[in-house]
């Protein structure tokens, strides 16, 4: 076979079996989803079990505490993020009137610079009338909607800590079945890589959950300071949007201020958010990055876009949030395995060629 037909047969390969590869990853969701958000836990949770341990405590018993620890921090997430959102809804009819004369502002300046009229942006809400029959219907069908939901929703969340349980207290178990796939004369040098990397990746999970929770606060207090209103809820959305970079920082950025500026109609919000958010990413930068996450891994900005992309095409919100931890899992264990360190060198910014 000449080159030429070699490069089409296994480009064709590569596109044919990447489509099957996520097709097969969308159609397993409800099984890969919460396994995978499990794995992450765990990984993020195993150090304060393994101290635990160290203590004179049981596996068992460390592996109870540790998922335990991280269910209630997640239910006290969940609720101040509940609290924030009902607190927005209640306060929406003012928030509505406050930006009303910004809106209209907006609209005649586009009126102005562009051909629009009036006509071309109004909006018509009436769809006309609905029979009884079919309000009751309707109706019926976004209540049993909303529930079958809501019960899918806390079965996947109380499965991921299941998980998360199972794979802390059976984890030597799973780092032996790696070892036993290769051949006694790798053995030594896979369990080594093994655990190097198991190692790194907790290190750089628990340091992002840290620098997030870092950046969260400090967007909390200076937009609390500007006067913001759901600034906890703005604050750690933010926060959570940094982890994509550049794109993440800008859309946090114009969450604060549009809610900032639009619903408080002053100039002064518009200043406390551009200072909170300038202060906060020289922090970043130059103090939190550097000193909590280090040179563990540093992800390279075009991959963790199209890792977020595929994440949000593949799974939604949850692969989004799913795609970075799997991104720095896969590029650990690649810049540990020397036969995949090329794909670790293009997945990272700063990892040194080993041929130069």
């Amino acid at each position: 076979m000449s080159q030429g037909k070699r490069i089409l047969l296994y480009s064709t390969l590569v596109f044919v079996g990447g489509y099957f590869l996520f097709t097969g990853l969308v159609e397993a969701k409800g099984f890969l989803a919460p396994l995978l958000t499990g794995v992450i836990l765990a990984l993020v949770v195993l150090p304060l079990s393994r101290k635990m341990e160290k203590a004179g405590m049981g596996r068992g018993i460390t592996s109870l505490l540790s998922t335990f620890l991280i269910f209630l921090f997640s239910l006290g997430l969940i609720w101040l993020i509940s609290f924030q959102v009902k607190s927005f809804i209640d306060d929406w009819p003012e928030i509505k009137e406050t930006m009303k004369p910004k809106v209209e502002q907006l609209r005649s300046f586009v009126m102005e610079q562009t051909p629009l009229s009036k006509e071309d942006m109004d909006i018509s809400g009436e769809d006309g009338e609905f029979s009884l029959i079919a309000a009751v219907s309707q109706k019926s069908e976004k209540a049993l909607g909303f529930f079958s939901q809501t019960f899918g929703f806390f079965g996947t969340y109380l499965l991921v800590f299941i998980y998360t349980f199972f794979l802390l207290n059976y984890r030597n178990k799973f780092k032996r079945f790696i070892v036993l796939l290769f051949p006694d004369e790798k053995k030594k040098e896979i369990q080594k890589v093994v655990g190097k990397s198991g190692t790194v990746v907790q290190e750089y999970l628990v340091g992002t959950l840290l620098l997030m929770l870092f950046l969260g606060i400090v967007y909390s207090i200076g937009l609390g300071i500007t006067g913001i209103d759901n600034f906890i809820l703005v604050s750690f959305i933010a926060a959570f949007l940094t982890l994509i970079p550049v794109v993440g920082n800008i859309i946090g950025f114009s969450l604060a201020l549009i809610l900032g500026y639009l619903t408080t109609g002053e100039t002064s919000a518009l200043i406390g958010v551009i200072i909170t958010f300038s202060v906060a990413q020289m922090l970043e930068n130059y103090v939190l990055q550097p000193f909590v996450i280090g040179d563990k891994v540093d992800l390279h900005p075009f991959f963790v876009i199209l890792a977020v992309i595929l994440g949000g095409a593949t799974w939604g919100i949850i692969g989004m949030i799913l795609a970075i931890p799997v991104m720095a899992i896969i590029t650990i264990i690649s810049l540990n395995v020397p036969a995949l360190y090329p794909f670790g060198f293009l997945f990272s910014k700063k990892a040194p060629d080993k041929k130069s």
